[in-house]
């Protein structure tokens, strides 16, 4: 579409003389000789630029400009005036002008003003045409329970649908973090298939599970005869992976003298196959993922820091399930109508125990342990109605009985103490016993006061116990208690443990 500019000036010469050099410039212009025809004007047709004068015979020229941005608020407005009027168009500009320009008319300079007011508006359409689309985008992803084959619609998972959708057109390297069976590689899926690689290859590697003596030319290939077995020359995952992206899944059990080749193949875009001196060309979106604190492999010497800077352009972390609990009964039909399908159950559905029981369970395998108990649940149903999952070492059906009824009942011996049995109870079991004898040990609180804060104390007894456990290994006493090791350290050292 061409360009149009409006000329508003009751001085026929200079309304000549300004239409004249505008079409010159490639403009489609309008006229008009009062203030009341250029708003007819401005009101049915859009103008990138409209040039006026102030001192017009019907309208306040600073009226004129407020009432133009209430109709066309992109529409950017030049204003020309004489020298007595100067004071004036300054005040025009602060009430949104683009310029002004005193008679008698330097054209180039006007013209110049022009370009400049035409680009401004431009922009100015893009940025409200992109404030616009994010608007609607966030808006979309904050109402889905599921994005790209990702099942969740907690504000965590939200967060994380907006990072792909940002990022995933990119060819930024990406680091996905997140305990085993979060889903990491579910979100690496969706990275590649949102991206503009998505029609070529996404080869998917696990470090931890190729032979340490066989990695290097499983990953880079190799040629024939470059070593005792190599009878014919292999392509290797970097090649498959050309022109589509690659997922190393548990980087930091890649051999750490293998992790500079890998860095160097990131940083120049070639690589050599085993046993080669010719490069290859090394074109491949990065996707790389642990369950591991980086900074606890970079200190233990398990990854190189300068290669975690280089895969961690981008960092996403999956919360896992027990953190993100509103997640967990979506999943679960997600997987029931799964499994209700494959094993031919259509009257598969949980009741509200089951449902209740899924909530107060840690989840330590996280959503792959959820659908494997949704599958085991819908296989071994008599009925179509699931009331209990098969959850090793979770919550019994007693417990759930007593939960249903709102009650539970504390074991205790004979003086009326609470007492648990580590065999018969489950993990949330035991919990909910002890947080109950703790509550009833309390005294009562003196008149006007209040007891001092408990759970400073139960968090330093728990971490205690859990470094004693472990004989003080951090990590350890981490996955014990289900922290990310960064979290552990920030209590050892608030309670100042000795470990």
């Amino acid at each position: 579409m061409g360009l149009k500019a409006l000329v508003i000036d009751d001085d026929t010469v200079t309304l000549d003389l300004l239409s004249f050099q505008l079409k010159d410039e490639g403009f489609e212009t309008a006229t008009a000789v009062s203030g009341v025809k250029g708003l007819d004007h401005i009101k049915t047709d859009e103008f990138d630029v409209i040039l006026t004068d102030l001192n017009l015979p019907d309208i306040n020229g600073i009226d004129l400009i407020k009432q133009t941005k209430l109709i066309s608020p992109d529409t950017e407005i030049i204003i020309i005036t004489g020298y007595d009027r100067a004071e004036k168009a300054i005040e025009a500009t602060r009430v949104g002008a683009f310029g002004y320009r005193v008679k008698p008319l330097n054209l180039e300079d006007l013209m110049l003003d022009v370009r400049n007011a035409v680009e401004s508006k431009r922009q100015a359409v893009i940025n409200r045409k992109q404030a616009a689309e994010i608007k609607e985008l966030r808006t979309k992803l904050t109402s889905r329970n599921s994005y790209e084959g990702i099942i969740g619609g907690s504000r965590a998972m939200q967060n994380i649908y907006e990072i792909i959708e940002n990022v995933a057109e990119s060819d930024a390297n990406i680091l996905i973090l997140g305990e085993s069976g979060t889903g990491k590689e579910v979100i690496a899926n969706a990275i590649h298939y949102k991206s503009h690689r998505s029609d070529e290859a996404f080869v998917k590697v696990n470090c931890s599970a190729l032979p340490k003596e066989l990695i290097e030319s499983q990953l880079f290939g190799h040629v024939k005869g470059a070593f005792t077995g190599a009878n014919a020359d292999k392509i290797g995952f970097i090649g498959q992976s050309n022109r589509g992206s690659l997922m190393l899944d548990e980087i930091g059990e890649m051999p750490i003298d293998l992790q500079p080749k890998l860095l160097r193949v990131l940083q120049e875009k070639v690589y050599y196959r085993v046993g080669s001196d010719r490069p290859q060309d090394a074109d491949f979106r990065l996707i790389a993922a642990t369950n591991r604190d980086p900074f606890e492999a970079i200190q233990e010497g398990n990854l190189r820091e300068d290669l975690y800077y280089r895969i961690n352009t981008i960092e996403i972390r999956i919360p896992p399930l027990r953190e993100r609990t509103e997640d967990i009964p979506m999943l679960a039909e997600h997987f029931l109508r799964i499994y209700s399908e494959k094993y031919r159950r259509p009257d598969a559905e949980f009741s509200q125990s089951a449902y209740d029981q899924m909530l107060h369970y840690s989840w330590r395998g996280n959503v792959r342990e959820l659908q494997n108990a949704v599958e085991r649940a819908v296989l071994l149903s008599k009925s179509g109605r699931i009331t209990a999952l098969d959850i090793p070492g979770g919550i019994g059906a007693e417990a759930e009985e007593a939960m249903i009824g709102g009650q539970t009942y504390p074991a205790t011996n004979g003086n009326g103490t609470a007492h648990f049995s580590r065999a018969q109870l489950g993990p949330e079991d035991l919990m909910r016993e002890a947080g109950a004898a703790i509550v009833e040990s309390l005294p009562d609180p003196e008149d006007g006061k209040s007891n001092d804060d408990i759970f400073e104390g139960i968090e330093r007894e728990v971490v205690t116990a859990a470094l004693k456990r472990t004989k003080g290994n951090k990590q350890a006493a981490a996955n014990l208690l289900g922290l990310y090791r960064p979290r552990l350290y920030g209590m050892i050292k608030r309670h100042g443990l000795e470990v």
